[in-house]
This record gives C-alpha cells, sequence and structure tokens, in this order.
C-alpha cells in the first residue's frame, strides 16, 4: 500500500478536537482512516516527576508524555505495520484499561494538545491541523467534560487550569498555531469549516 497521509490535529483542552474528529469519522471508516490519540501516551503517574509550582503533578507538560514510543509508532505505521499499546483513563482507578490496536491505513490522524511539539513528530507529518477557541470557551467546555466523565470537583477543575493548563497552553501549544496549514474555528461554524479538510483527504484517499 502507499505511505499513509499523515494528519496532526491540535488545539487547547477542550477546543473541540474531539468534534472535530466525529466529523471525520462520518466521512472515512476504520479502512480508510486510523485515529492515534496522543493521550494514550501519558506516562504513568506513578513514573512522572514533573510538578508545578505548587507541588502537583503537572500532566500538561510535554514530559508527561512518551514522545519516543509515539514517534517509534508512527514510524511503524508509515511503514505499514500495526502496532499496539493500553488506553489510557486519566488516571482514574474506576476504569479497566484495554489495548488499542493501531493499522496502517490511507489516512493516519494523530490528535493531542501536544502534538507539535516534539519536532521528530513534526516532520513526519503531512498536514498540521489546529483547532481554536477563545480561553473562557475551553475552560467551560472543560468544566462540564471533568465533572461528567473524569468525577473531578470544581476546585480541582479550576485549580488544574490556571496552574497547568493556561500556562502550559501559552507556553507549548499556541506557539505552533503559526505553523499550521489549516486553522479551524471551534464554535458554531467548525463543521463547515471542516468540510475544507474533508474534501481536502478524500481527494488525498482517491488518488492512493
Amino acid at each position: 500500500m502507499p505511505k499513509p497521509y499523515l494528519i496532526g490535529i491540535s488545539g487547547g483542552s477542550a477546543s473541540g478536537k474531539t468534534t472535530l474528529l466525529h466529523i471525520l469519522q462520518q466521512h472515512f471508516g476504520p479502512e480508510q482512516a486510523t485515529l492515534v490519540s496522543l493521550d494514550n501516551y501519558y506516562k504513568d503517574m506513578a513514573a512522572y516527576e514533573k510538578v508545578n509550582d505548587r507541588g502537583l503533578q503537572n500532566f500538561d507538560h510535554p514530559e508527561a508524555l512518551q514522545f519516543g514510543l509515539f514517534e517509534e509508532h508512527l514510524h511503524r505505521l508509515l511503514a505499514g505495520e500495526a502496532v499496539q499499546i493500553r488506553e489510557y483513563h486519566f488516571n482514574n482507578p474506576a476504569t479497566a484499561p484495554r489495548m488499542i490496536t493501531y493499522r496502517p491505513t490511507p489516512l493516519i490522524i494523530v490528535e493531542g494538545i501536544l502534538v507539535f511539539h516534539h519536532p521528530a513528530v513534526r516532520r513526519l507529518l503531512d498536514l498540521r491541523v489546529f483547532v481554536d477557541a477563545p480561553e473562557h470557551v475551553r475552560l467551560a467546555r472543560r468544566i462540564r467534560r471533568d465533572l461528567e466523565e473524569r468525577g473531578f470537583t470544581l476546585e480541582d477543575i479550576l485549580d488544574q487550569y490556571l496552574s497547568n493548563v493556561v500556562p502550559m497552553y501559552r507556553k507549548y501549544v499556541a506557539p505552533h498555531k503559526a505553523d499550521c496549514d489549516l486553522i479551524l474555528p471551534s464554535k458554531d461554524r467548525l463543521e463547515q469549516a471542516a468540510q475544507v479538510l474533508v474534501h481536502h483527504l478524500q481527494a488525498i484517499v482517491a488518488r492512493q
């Protein structure tokens, strides 16, 4: 099979990346596109020592991620090999992790807030997409998500957002927006704007 086309999707936490991925899944089936989440490459809490100025573990810092393994898996996928990794559950003991298998397909879509941080990974990408959202929108979405899906308290969410999420976004995520090929708005027009990406990727698949 031809070399897969590798797309990177980034943006701030709760910016709308998952919504964009759902749109792409509506147009591309599992035989056409593989979705690889950088979230599954987080280090185990017990093995991670990076803390913020308040002594709390900072999982928004690049050192929280296994970029070496992530890069290795991307090289293997681009070479036509399948890879496996254990699903990450944000240190939630109530959920049982499962093994995920990523298989090479014409499109490989990698997603995560720090996808563009690692230079070796950036060089592999054929297309860089940034989902942009105002900070107040991202905060509101994160509060709703973490309350409903991850069982965090409002105090914990706000503390983590102010201590880790905002400064790490400004330092490691936002600077890469200027280098992206496509910047998509996150609010009312995301679905319409995403059609530009869909049409481009459909053309890529048709050529393979």
